[in-house]
């Protein structure tokens, strides 16, 4: 029968990325599905389910070469109850028992965490965070997302909620608004939309972050200005998150990371002015390696872990 596979699925609200891998973490197919939100998102479970019999299928294998599955799903997610909350944008209501409708529909068993976790996930164990079992992802895109990875294992918290590094509060007097209904939180000055607020806030405007950083490149003092604010308030952010659970690695990862130095030098900087000397001693800051990947991955891990553990 050969060694057994892993199943991925990373639940996005445009998309569904599936794959196999092998228990050593390597890709053997990927592919991916739309992701049908009408009707609540209550066709998500069965398309995934077709789809995933429909691969098996072409590479002539059952469910019986398959360990077990792990998934990645937006918002909080309870391991132990098989439950995601605020899914809004497919439309889950809280509580939705994904892993009990997906063990049904494929058959096997099933483990679901939140997809950023995932992500973190997977970039420790085959990405940047690779040969370290500590380690903090930081995802900066629309929003601020991450995960906390504590001796190869999320750190979930009591309802799901740990690791929601967009919204530690750093600007706790005239901070901007949040999505989440706080002033000042991470993601509303260090996500793509935070740079933007950071220009605007000194009279500028500018349609997107990646505007900003061409601005900075072509010597627009209000844009490099935007830049160093958005790397001190993800440097504070880190520092402290550093102080408290002592990381081999931090991986930076998301669409604004793709600036490269232009933020990461400045980030670094001010990563070592706010971590505690004894935890900066053993800590790196990693651009993340494995893209729209890591979340098949991750869920992957999760799988492989859970099933035997």
């Amino acid at each position: 029968m050969g060694e057994k596979r892993l199943a991925a699925f990373d639940i996005g609200g445009t998309s569904i990325k599936l794959a196999f891998l092998t228990t050593e973490g390597e890709i053997i197919r990927k592919w991916s599905i739309p992701t049908d939100r009408t009707d609540n998102g209550s066709r998500i479970v069965t398309d995934i389910a077709r789809s995933f019999y429909k691969e098996l299928e072409i590479d002539g294998l059952t469910t019986a070469n398959v360990l077990a599955a792990g998934v990645g799903a937006p918002g909080p997610a309870d391991p132990i109850e098989g439950t995601i909350s605020g899914a809004v944008n497919i439309g889950w209501p809280n509580g939705y028992p994904l892993k009990k409708l997906l063990e049904e529909a494929i058959e096997l068993p099933v483990f679901i965490e939140n997809d950023a976790n995932c992500a973190a996930l997977g970039e420790m164990w085959k990405g940047a965070g690779s040969g370290a079992t500590d380690v903090v992802c930081v995802t900066l895109g629309t929003g601020v997302g991450g995960g906390v990875v504590s001796k190869g294992m999320i750190i979930t918290g009591v309802n799901g909620s740990a690791g929601e590094i967009g919204h530690i509060t750093v600007m706790p007097e005239n901070g901007f608004y949040c999505n989440c209904g706080k002033h000042g939180c991470l993601e509303t000055v260090a996500s793509a939309t935070g740079i933007v607020n950071l220009y605007k806030q000194q009279g500028k405007d500018a349609p997107d972050a990646r505007t900003v950083f061409q601005h900075a490149a072509a010597g627009d003092k209000a844009a490099q200005y935007a830049i160093d604010r958005c790397a001190f308030y993800l440097g504070l952010a880190i520092g402290n998150i550093a102080n408290i659970v002592n990381p081999a690695k931090i991986v930076v990862g998301g669409g604004v990371s793709e600036a490269g130095e232009t933020l990461l030098k400045p980030l670094k900087e001010y990563v070592g002015h706010f971590t505690f000397p004894r935890a900066m001693d053993v800590l790196t800051i990693e651009k993340a390696q494995l893209g729209n990947d890591a979340g098949v991955i991750g869920a992957a891990y999760l799988a492989k872990v859970m099933s035997v553990s």
